[in-house]
């Protein structure tokens, strides 16, 4: 029986040694991965690859460019997080199609006013947000953006290393919601940031323009693959009431 939310919250640690003779569903895990592009994601645009690697020749790749940590050389697959800015275009034209999908066939006259504003934010805000030439241009929004700060709130985020950030936030949440799935199933899983992102990129033969958000090692949990209890900051310490 699989875990409530609560319960699978609670389970999850970061196993640094699995179990060697405990083997993973690969369509489990699959399933997992369906669950973590349900993920919230700036403007929907899912700027985000994820990598399930299985074969052993490519595991043992991979734990080296994982600087060989156990969580890597234990682990019975991997799963690759890829932060792909990159391809917005791409995504904003897939909503695009969606959305004009839904509306039915009618003539663009006919959409309403929300149908409307849903279609320009594809056609028009997404690509004056994420359209840069050397980072120029973004400096260049940033620097009016700033300035019409001054008199009404509005967005900012607009440089090239803003965009990065928002990309690799959506796909740390599809990241949480992939390791969530597993432990609601009884699967273990350890994310790892340290790693040599640019040997996992050439392994994965991913294009420079693409970035590693993590490697998450998947396994079921050793006796000893925890290190030690888990520890949290007392929780007064963290929650503001406003």
């Amino acid at each position: 029986m699989e875990k409530t939310v609560t319960e699978a919250i609670q389970y999850r640690r970061s196993v640094r040694v699995f179990n060697k003779d405990l083997a993973l569903n690969d369509e489990k895990v699959k399933q997992c991965i369906h669950n973590a592009v349900l993920a919230p994601t700036s403007s929907n645009l899912q700027l985000w690859e994820f990598y399930h690697i299985t074969d052993s020749a490519i595991l043992e790749k991979m734990t080296e460019a994982c600087l060989d940590q156990n969580a890597a050389k234990t682990a019975k697959q991997l799963v690759v997080v890829v932060a792909r800015k990159d391809l917005w275009k791409q995504r904003a034209k897939a909503n695009i199609g969606f959305l004009e999908k839904s509306y039915g066939d009618r003539n663009p006259e006919d959409y309403s006013k929300r149908e409307k504003f849903a279609l320009n934010y594809y056609q028009k805000l997404i690509p004056s947000i994420y359209t840069d030439f050397l980072g120029i241009l973004g400096w260049l929004k940033y620097i009016i953006f700033q300035i019409i700060g001054l008199f009404r709130p509005t967005y900012k985020q607009v440089r090239n290393s803003d965009l990065r950030i928002v990309a690799h936030k959506s796909a740390g949440l599809a990241a949480q919601n992939f390791m969530i799935s597993m432990a609601a199933i009884g699967y273990d899983t350890c994310p790892m940031e340290g790693s040599d992102t640019g040997k996992v990129k050439r392994i994965l033969n991913l294009p420079g323009k693409a970035e590693i958000n993590m490697v998450i090692g998947c396994g079921i949990r050793d006796e000893n693959g925890i290190y030690g209890p888990r520890f949290r900051v007392p929780f007064e310490e963290v929650y503001k009431k406003a």
